[in-house]
């Protein structure tokens, strides 16, 4: 079968072995031009700004191939609108290049509410739009911690921290307005529930500090404050003072506590 090979002398085999070699190498490099279309080249055309439909048949049709990298979410710019494509417009690749796409989403994703109490006004800015949340209204409230959030609400009702939230959604923040130079008496809520109290508290402008509850209760709002501090009056039965946005803390319990039938002294209210 080799015999045409031992036949020959060695230095004829090595001659006729780079000969083939010669021949091989030089088929590859004829034919390289035609297997990577050397010198066939196309201009990317500019789909960005493009709904992402019209963009993937104007690049197919001029022969490219098309993949979606990533989606964003811009409440600003249409759904599936290209907002990014590489390479870039204008630039010349060769026929059958990937073209990679970003995309506007068509559905606002669901994030984790941020917790924003106790932030100032501008801290909590740069919380909202870090997690591609609006600032909504702001309103205030008296409080000695000018300017910092007290609550945040989202349609109007309070969301806690960890509320499932739409992106993009606005919220709204109440503010501190700082302590004024208005006094008043403290008002006695003893005997009163949690609920009743808090409702006198907010017309007065004022919070609660410690809510201290005893052991067994289950339900906040509908449990009895036996103890205040700062109480209605001090050691002397004098009406004790205090300004809009002061905290008063409260002690809570079960049982309407009994309150003392004796009569109190005469004080100015007011």
């Amino acid at each position: 079968m080799f015999s045409f090979i031992t036949k020959r002398p060695l230095w004829a085999n090595i001659l006729f072995a780079l000969v083939a070699l010669f021949i091989v190498l030089f088929l590859f490099l004829v034919s390289l031009n035609w297997i990577t279309n050397h010198g066939s080249t196309k201009t990317i055309p500019n789909v960005t700004g493009k709904n992402m439909q019209d963009a993937v048949k104007l690049l197919e049709g001029q022969g490219f191939e098309v993949i979606i990298q990533d989606s964003v979410y811009n409440d600003t710019i249409a759904p599936l609108q290209v907002v990014k494509q590489f390479p870039e417009a204008d630039a010349a690749v060769k026929i059958n290049r990937d073209v990679y796409l970003t995309i506007t989403r068509a559905v606002a994703p669901t994030i984790d509410m941020p917790n924003l109490v106790g932030l100032s006004i501008r801290s909590a800015e740069l919380v909202l739009k870090q997690y591609g949340l609006k600032l909504g209204d702001t309103t205030f409230r008296p409080d000695f911690a000018k300017h910092s959030v007290l609550s945040q609400q989202y349609n109007g009702q309070e969301i806690v921290h960890g509320s499932k939230i739409k992106m993009g959604s606005s919220i709204d923040l109440v503010l501190g307005s700082g302590l004024t130079n208005e006094d008043m008496a403290v008002p006695d809520m003893v005997g009163m529930t949690f609920a009743e109290a808090k409702t006198l508290m907010e017309s007065y402008g004022l919070s609660f500090g410690s809510v201290v509850p005893r052991p067994g209760i289950t339900d906040t709002a509908s449990a009895f404050i036996y103890e205040q501090r700062p109480a209605r009056h001090n050691d002397e039965h004098k009406v004790n003072r205090i300004r809009s946005g002061q905290m008063i803390d409260v002690f809570l319990q079960t049982e309407k506590p009994v309150i003392d039938s004796m009569p109190k002294p005469v004080t100015t209210d007011y």
